[in-house]
């Protein structure tokens, strides 16, 4: 009966948010690659990428660097993303692919609605903006969050699609003073009364 009774705590505490801390928030790579989470959700698998045995914990067995450029993960339970299975993912600087097996790129990217940015026989790149919000920062400072769209080919990968998204945030340029018209003297400063 008293093991019950813990039990029943262990449970309600949990409930209650008193144990969120100890369990990870559940990875939604497709929600990822598609472009519909959020650059902090995208910032939060930085210690995956990082520790080997984080990324081994949360089903992605590390692949063998064909690309200089992307660290590709194989998953032990494959994704559904933009209609299509996947069993491999790629992160590059900024954004994470699924890896498809798809030959030609051109069929997905026309079904996205993206605009190609370079098509040659072999080798093509498509995209497009699909977040831009203004937002600000921890600091205070004034930010463009923005979410990307992408679609394209790669020679480390022949035969194979990478589709996914990229997020960024860049700080708002602050408007610079406007100087005093030539001739003219910049206004004084405010002087107190006293």
């Amino acid at each position: 009966m008293a093991r019950h009774y813990l039990l029943t705590l262990s449970l309600l505490a949990c409930a209650t948010n008193a144990c969120a801390e100890d369990t990870p928030k559940p990875i939604d790579l497709p929600a990822l690659i598609e472009c519909r989470a959020s650059h902090a959700d995208f910032v939060a698998l930085g210690p995956l990428l990082e520790e080997p045995l984080k990324a081994v914990a949360a089903g992605w067995q590390p692949l063998p660097q064909a690309n200089m450029f992307m660290s590709e993960f194989r998953l032990l339970r494959p994704i559904r993303v933009f209609g299509r299975d996947a069993d491999r993912i790629a992160f590059t600087g900024t954004g994470v692919v699924a890896v498809l097996d798809l030959a030609d790129p051109r069929p997905l990217a026309k079904e996205l609605d993206l605009d190609t940015a370079y098509d040659a026989p072999e080798k093509f790149m498509a995209g497009k903006e699909v977040r831009s919000d203004d937002a600000t920062r921890a600091d205070g400072k004034a930010i463009i969050d923005s979410a990307v769209i992408s679609v394209s080919n790669v020679g480390s990968h022949p035969g194979k699609t990478l589709a996914g998204c990229s997020y960024s945030q860049e700080l708002l340029e602050e408007p610079e003073t406007p100087a005093a018209p030539a001739g003219e003297a910049a206004p004084a400063p405010a002087q107190k009364a006293g």
